[in-house]
């Protein structure tokens, strides 16, 4: 799971996916494609949101995504196209690229559309993007 910061999109995803699937057969973790809150807690109102749902995210770490995910990961989702493009321009062969895949093409196929980033706005963006993850998340653990 990936996005800008690795503090609000993300860490919300890794989390509904985490309670979605079997730890013991998938591994989910999360990133951004920058580096700024290597090592910090997500936002309070991703940790929030999560709590109101049940989910606790407070164990997750900001990690920056690095061309080694490809070797780890089978699958690659991202929560808008900017973080499409910065993680494709990481990819260095087919087999990478086609591990990269929109998280809302779940949901809403071949509309290419965003997870709005709720870093700037109020509480209801977090919960909006909690809804559209948790949507995109149950299409994705049942089909692995």
């Amino acid at each position: 799971m990936v996005c800008l910061g690795n503090i609000c999109r993300s860490p919300l995803a890794e989390g509904l996916l985490k309670s979605k699937v079997d730890p013991s057969k998938v591994e989910v973790q999360s990133a951004g494609t920058g580096g700024w809150h290597v090592g910090e807690l997500p936002d309070p109102r991703s940790i929030e949101i999560a709590n109101k749902y049940g989910l606790d995210i407070t164990n997750q770490r900001g990690k920056q995504f690095s061309t080694y995910d490809f070797e780890i990961y089978d699958h690659i989702f991202v929560m808008d196209n900017s973080n499409y493009r910065d993680v494709m321009k990481l990819a260095t062969n087919p087999y990478e690229e086609q591990k990269v895949h929109l998280i809302l093409e779940e949901t809403h196929p071949g509309e290419k559309r965003d997870v709005p980033d709720p870093y700037h706005g109020g509480d209801e963006g977090f919960e909006n993007v909690y809804q559209l993850l948790d949507a995109a998340c149950e299409k994705i653990a049942a089909r692995l």
